[in-house]
């Protein structure tokens, strides 16, 4: 009797080890994509609509049977938009065996985590960090962007301030960070290499501070007609509203960094006038008017600051994906150099050193509490 209960127990073992091997071969792992930037803190605004980009087109994909027949998992991090945090974040990602990542954010958090990731052949698209040595520096072959650089944006700042606005005294300041200092110092070389206006001033200013008194007399002592300034909504509403608390009509002119809803609701009446650059308007796009819609519905509000460039960014990683037949590194940085895909900015690829093909900025004015795209 034992020696039959023996052989039956053995039997059944065998069979269910059988059984569970058998399942698994026929069970693909879903392909984790990592969504990393601020999710929390002063700059969330920023960094939520590509979480729920993400969560959008993936739910899509999800639907129609995954990438590969394997279905679309998001891991998600937090960076707070800070290079110190941006390395734990990456790590854990990496641990998490994300193949690619939408993120970072922020420049400086991206600089911080791209070595991590490229040490583990980890590819990485951003939706917004905008600071050229990404691309432009071969550091960081594992880097795609679907937003232009910010040569390209101060370019577009400089030449509206003097052509457009005709200014000829102009204040570029910068928050010291990789993305605000990096813009500034292309406005100001821009500006230099032209007879068409001098910079009369020139300096970073401390973020979080509670106060920008000093920074805003020392523009209006130089006799700036406009300021040009590098980084974030933080900094920039508190300046400007320093600036008009003190009747001074000085013209600010910012990026994409200010060009957020959030810079409006903290400046309020004083945020009217105010130009930033920001991506290319696309809205009139099918595929932009499909996402708006599908934010709307589903969290029951309007996307944020770059939600189409995250979109736009999901839809290009898993397109390389399918296109590469497997999440292998080499594949997938292959397939965004060489595929086209249609998304909410336009049809687009990527070019060797990881910029987007096809996209670009514009200049916005806030008019009656809005964002208005500037012809």
């Amino acid at each position: 009797m034992k020696a039959k209960l023996v052989r039956f127990g053995v039997f059944t073992l065998t069979a269910l080890l059988a059984l569970a091997m058998s399942a698994g071969v026929g069970a693909a792992e879903d392909i984790k994509l990592g969504v990393a930037g601020a999710h929390s803190g002063d700059l969330a605004s920023y960094g939520i609509p590509s979480i729920r980009a993400a969560e959008l087109v993936a739910k899509e994909m999800n639907a129609r049977g995954g990438v590969l027949g394997r279905q679309i998992t998001i891991l998600t991090e937090d960076d707070v938009c800070k290079p110190e945090v941006a390395t734990n974040t990456a790590t854990k990602l990496v641990s998490g065996g994300v193949p690619v990542v939408l993120g970072h954010i922020c420049s400086g958090a991206t600089k911080a985590a791209l070595g991590i990731y490229n040490a583990s052949n980890v590819v990485v698209l951003s939706p917004s960090a905008t600071n050229p040595a990404l691309t432009q520096s071969g550091d960081y072959p594992n880097f795609f962007r679907t937003i232009a650089s910010d040569d390209a944006q101060a370019r577009l700042e400089v030449d509206f301030a003097t052509d457009r606005l005709g200014l000829k005294k102009l204040a570029v300041i910068h928050d010291k960070g990789d993305y605000g200092k990096g813009l500034a110092e292309f406005a100001k070389k821009f500006i230099e290499e032209s007879d068409k206006a001098e910079v009369v001033l020139y300096e970073g200013v401390t973020p979080g501070a509670v106060d920008y008194s000093a920074i805003v007399q020392k523009i209006r002592h130089s006799g700036a007609e406009g300021v040009i300034f590098g980084g974030y909504h933080p900094e920039a509403s508190k300046i400007v509203m320093g600036m008009r608390r003190k009747r001074m009509g000085t013209v600010l002119i910012s990026d994409d960094g200010v060009k957020d809803d959030t810079f409006i609701k903290v400046a309020k009446e004083y945020a009217e006038g105010v130009y930033a650059t920001g991506p290319r308007d696309t809205s009139q796009n099918p595929l932009a008017i499909k996402a708006v819609k599908e934010h709307q519905e589903t969290y029951g509000a309007d996307p944020g600051a770059f939600y189409l460039n995250a979109y736009a960014g999901t839809m290009a990683l898993l397109n390389a994906i399918e296109k590469a037949g497997s999440t292998d590194y080499e594949a997938v940085t292959k397939a965004l150099r060489s595929e086209w895909v249609e998304t909410p900015l336009g049809k687009i690829s990527f070019d060797e050193r990881g910029d987007a093909i096809g996209v670009g900025f514009s200049m916005y004015q806030v008019r009656n509490g809005v964002y208005i795209e500037v012809k």
